[in-house]
C-alpha cells in the first residue's frame, strides 16, 4: 500500500482504511506500507497502537535487542554478515505477538532485506510424512542459558531473581534445571503446527528449524560443538518426545521455507506489517548502515496443535 500524497502520515491512512489494512494483513499475511511520512519512533507506536493495540514487551528473548524507545526495539543485533533464518517471533512460548511491525529507519547499501515465508505455503511443500511425524510427536526446545555464550538468563527473564524465573516457567510449561549458580537449562515442548485462530488456516509456526544445530554456520556450529557438547549447546531442536531430528528432515524443512519465500528491497520509512501466525521472517546479510525498528503487538494465548 504505497501513499499517493505528498507528507500523507502513516496514522491517517490507517485511521481512513484500517479495515482493508487489517483485511490484506489476516489474507496475504504481510502488509508493505510505503511512502508515508511514518514520524519517528513515536509515530511508529502510535501506528502500532491505531492498528494493533499497545505494543507488547519483548519477554522470554532469543535474540539480542536494544530498546529504542518503550516497548519499540531494535532488530535482531546480529553481525552484518550472518543470515537470520526463517522463523515465527517467539513460536517456542507458550503465548506470542499476532502482529510484528518492522520499519526502515535506515535501508542498508546493499541486500539486508527480510524475507518472508507463507507459512500456509510452507506446510504444503512439506513432504507429508514429515509433517505427520512433527504433528504428531511435536517439537523440543532445550536452551542453555550461560555467562559463556548467548544471551544470560538475567536477560532472558528481565530479573536477577531464580525463583521468579522458576515461577514464570511453571507457568508457562517450561521445565527449568538449575545447572549451577549461572548456568540454567530449559526444556520446552511445543506444537509444530497450528491453526490460526481468526482464519482457521493450518500453519506451520514453531522454532524448529532455526533452534536446530544444523542451521547454524559450519564454523560456528563445529566451534560450539567442541566447546559444550551437544546437551550445552546455546539452543538446540528435538521431536516432542525428545528424539533426535534427523539433519536430512531439518534439511527439507528448511529446503521448504526457501521455496514459500521471497523478498523486497526496503526504502527509508517503509513499515512492512506481519501475520506472525501466517508469515515467517528471516534476514539477509547486508552492508552499510542499516536500522530496522520492531514493535510487537496482540498476544495470542496458546493454540492447540492442528489435526
Amino acid at each position: 500500500m504505497r501513499s499517493d500524497r505528498p507528507a500523507e502520515r502513516l496514522t491517517d491512512r490507517i485511521a481512513a482504511d484500517r479495515p482493508e489494512i487489517r483485511h490484506r494483513l489476516r489474507t496475504n499475511g504481510a502488509v508493505l506500507l510505503r511512502a508515508f511520512d511514518v514520524g519517528g519512533v513515536d509515530g511508529l507506536e502510535a501506528a502500532v497502537r491505531a492498528l494493533s493495540g499497545d505494543p507488547l514487551p519483548y519477554t522470554e528473548r532469543s535474540s539480542p535487542r536494544s530498546t529504542i524507545k518503550g516497548r519499540i526495539y531494535t532488530s535482531t543485533d546480529y553481525p552484518p554478515t550472518e543470515e537470520i533464518f526463517f522463523h515465527n517471533e517467539n513460536s517456542y512460548q507458550s503465548s506470542w505477538p499476532m502482529t510484528l511491525y518492522f520499519h526502515c529507519v535506515q535501508p542498508p547499501l546493499e541486500r539486508g532485506a527480510t524475507p518472508l515465508a507463507d507459512t500456509r505455503g510452507v506446510l504444503r511443500e512439506l513432504d507429508p510424512t514429515v509433517l505427520e511425524e512433527f504433528a504428531r510427536r511435536r517439537w523440543m526446545v532445550r536452551r542453555n542459558f550461560t555467562p559463556d555464550v548467548g544471551l544470560p538468563w538475567q536477560e532472558v527473564f528481565n530479573t536477577t531473581d531464580r525463583d521468579q524465573v522458576d515461577r514464570y516457567c511453571a507457568e508457562h510449561g517450561i521445565e527449568a534445571q538449575w545447572r549451577g549458580p549461572q548456568w540454567l537449562r530449559t526444556t520446552s515442548v511445543r506444537d509444530a503446527v497450528h491453526r490460526h485462530p481468526q482464519t482457521g488456516e493450518r500453519v506451520w509456526f514453531n522454532h524448529a528449524a532455526i533452534f536446530h544445530v544444523t542451521t547454524l554456520g559450519p564454523d560456528v556450529r563445529s566451534g560450539l560443538l567442541e566447546m559444550f557438547g551437544e546437551d550445552g549447546l546455546p539452543s538446540n531442536s528435538y521431536f516432542g518426545d525428545g528424539g533426535a531430528i534427523p539433519d536430512d528432515v531439518i534439511g527439507h524443512v528448511r529446503d521448504c521455507y526457501r521455496a514459500a519465500g521471497t523478498r523486497f528491497d526496503y526504502e527509508r520509512d517503509d513499515v512492512l506489517v506481519i501475520d506472525n501466525m501466517l508469515t515467517s521472517h528471516a534476514r539477509e546479510p547486508f552492508r552499510g548502515p542499516r536500522r530496522i525498528a520492531v514493535a510487537m503487538a496482540e498476544p495470542v494465548p496458546t493454540v492447540g496443535a492442528a489435526s
